[in-house]
């Protein structure tokens, strides 16, 4: 029987795995994403689909209530994405505060719909990103 261990050490170092390319390449726009989905091929239906996944932004919002904070972040979460707190936020006692709202395109619009729901403080977050947002090409 084979530990797992080297089997696991036998497939990472395959001689087949370098015949890939493997590589990262950097996307930092709709277009970008658009010409590089495009290129290998993908069905031209599913590129404007695909284009906002491509992108990942993080976005810095400044003095914000840290009961805010924990709602975006609970609402970021339930999205994949991630947003960056306070240590202390839970016990609410340094408000307002600073925080990274982070994730893909596609995730960071479907948050703003999310804040949308929420209290006129929130709803007037969530206004900004949308125009945040729309200046993404």
């Amino acid at each position: 029987m084979i530990c797992p261990y080297i089997l696991i050490r036998q497939i990472v170092f395959h001689p087949l795995m370098t015949t890939h390319n493997p590589r990262f390449i950097s996307i930092d726009s709709l277009d970008a994403a658009r010409k590089e989905i495009q290129e290998i091929g993908s069905d031209s239906n599913s590129i404007d689909i695909m284009a906002p996944k491509a992108i990942f932004k993080v976005i810095k919002l400044e003095q914000v209530a840290l009961q805010d904070a924990i709602i975006i972040k609970q609402d970021m979460l339930s999205l994949g994405g991630e947003v960056a707190i306070p240590r202390d936020a839970f016990e609410l006692k340094k408000s307002p505060a600073d925080i990274l709202v982070m994730g893909t395109v596609t995730q960071l619009r479907e948050m703003v719909g999310k804040l949308q729901r929420h209290y006129p403080r929130i709803q007037a977050i969530a206004a900004e990103l949308a125009v945040l947002l729309e200046d993404i090409s």
